[in-house]
């Protein structure tokens, strides 16, 4: 029996299977930092480098286009490497494009660097994705989901306070220098310790990398997964770059106070990641789905139509909009993990996170072309629109991932019917 094979069939976690989600935890939090701390760094690096917010919109969506450029190209050859030494390159790539962006003084050179590190930060978490729907099974995979994305709420608890600690000490740079340095600590864990992941190759067939990349693109089923997955994302990224700016412009929050904004998110978001990967594999992937979807454009509807308000009441406002993010999260992805076949996962997860960064991407410039601001210390005009948008969007999003859903239940059947008996019905 192969290890991945053995890893797959137990019921509770090993010391090893402790260990691979732990380190790719942390690999989530580096990555989901140096891209999530551009929101809360946005209103000092507009006012420091004279940004509208059409141009900070490109400089976050640099990162999302060369993300999505660099999965396309990487996707036929997912499949042909050890998991592992994909995951050491391009996550030394990814540090090397943090470095730079410590180094950017220039719009155009912020954004030239921004662009480096997508290319090589915008493969890492398909690469993660495959190597958690190798190592376990969808029973489980919940429970994993909900511990890896831990690294969103991570970075909001430490890694997004300290940032802006250190970025109000040494400038918006010192943020990227931190994660560059955590990076080397984590590349080397993963050097050391993680186990090759390989046993992929042994079922792929052995053809082209170019066709092996259309293969997976005309197979209907991945396609409407695919779709699905780009739509979560325009949702998902239309709001985030300029929510710090609406913070501190719009509702009152100061410079001071951000941070503990930020922690108190993050701190809630570890408490119910776990809990939401439980109920994730407990009850019924979509239900939970649906509902956190409904949640989340009625709190992003309301909060984008506040004004200045208490401190406490921003917190609790941005609690309730996190819980519904993160309520998606998990189980959408668990679901969409469960569409490949394990020959094609390599590429399928390198495609869908392509085409989920690009769809950010272009969220970002279109909220960037939305969003107004009359000069560097106005409050942002027609936020709300963007809510308005986000909230069509899901919409569109809950009937295809009731498609995906519909796919996953069907395939389990036809591959497992004693398994899929133990899916929770819709």
């Amino acid at each position: 029996m192969t290890m991945q094979q053995t890893v797959a069939s137990q019921k509770s976690f090993t010391g090893y299977q402790k260990f691979v989600v732990f380190v790719l935890a942390i690999t989530q939090f580096t990555v989901v930092l140096d891209f999530m701390v551009m929101s809360p760094l946005g209103d000092i690096m507009m006012k420091t480098m004279h940004l509208s917010p059409s141009m900070f919109g490109v400089a976050v969506s640099a990162y999302a286009f060369s993300a999505g450029a660099s999965g396309i190209l990487t996707a036929g050859f997912a499949d042909r490497f050890d998991r592992k030494k994909l995951l050491l390159f391009f996550y030394s790539g990814f540090i090397a494009g943090t470095i730079f962006c410590g180094l950017a003084h220039t719009y155009v050179a912020l954004v030239t660097a921004r662009i480096i590190t997508g290319l090589f930060g915008g493969v890492i978490g398909s690469i993660s994705m495959a190597i958690i729907t190798d190592l376990f099974s969808l029973q489980l995979r919940g429970r994993v989901m909900g511990f890896v994305q831990m690294g969103f709420g991570a970075s909001q608890v430490l890694g997004i306070p300290i940032s802006l600690y250190l970025a109000n000490l040494w400038g918006w740079e010192a943020p990227f220098w931190m994660v560059a340095v955590l990076g080397m600590l984590v590349v080397s864990a993963i050097y050391a310790k993680l186990r090759p992941v390989a046993d992929h190759l042994k079922e792929r067939h052995q053809v082209n990398p170019l066709q092996h990349l259309w293969s997976t693109v005309k197979k209907r089923d991945y396609r409407i997964a695919f779709t699905s997955t780009a739509m979560l994302a325009v949702g998902g990224f239309m709001m985030m770059p300029f929510g710090s700016a609406f913070a501190i412009n719009n509702l009152g929050v100061t410079q001071q106070d951000l941070p503990l904004l930020f922690m108190v998110s993050g701190v809630c978001s570890l408490i119910f990641m776990p809990l939401i990967g439980r109920f994730s594999d407990r009850f019924d992937k979509f239900s939970l789905f649906a509902i956190a979807s409904v949640w989340m454009v009625t709190v992003a509807v309301f909060y984008t139509n506040m004004s200045v308000s208490p401190l406490w009441f921003v917190m609790v406002m941005n609690v309730l909009l996190m819980i519904g993010i993160m309520s998606r999260m998990v189980p959408s992805t668990a679901l969409v993990s469960a569409v490949p076949d394990v020959p094609d996962r390599g590429a399928f997860m390198s495609i869908n996170a392509s085409l989920q960064q690009v769809a950010g991407g272009i969220a970002a410039t279109i909220a960037g072309m939305i969003v107004v601001q009359k000069n560097t210390n106005s409050p942002l005009e027609h936020y709300n629109t963007v809510a308005y948008i986000v909230t069509l969007i899901t919409f569109i999003s809950i009937f295809l991932m009731y498609r995906v859903n519909r796919l996953v239940r069907k395939k389990m059947k036809a591959s497992n019917p004693a398994e899929a008996l133990t899916l929770p019905e819709a």
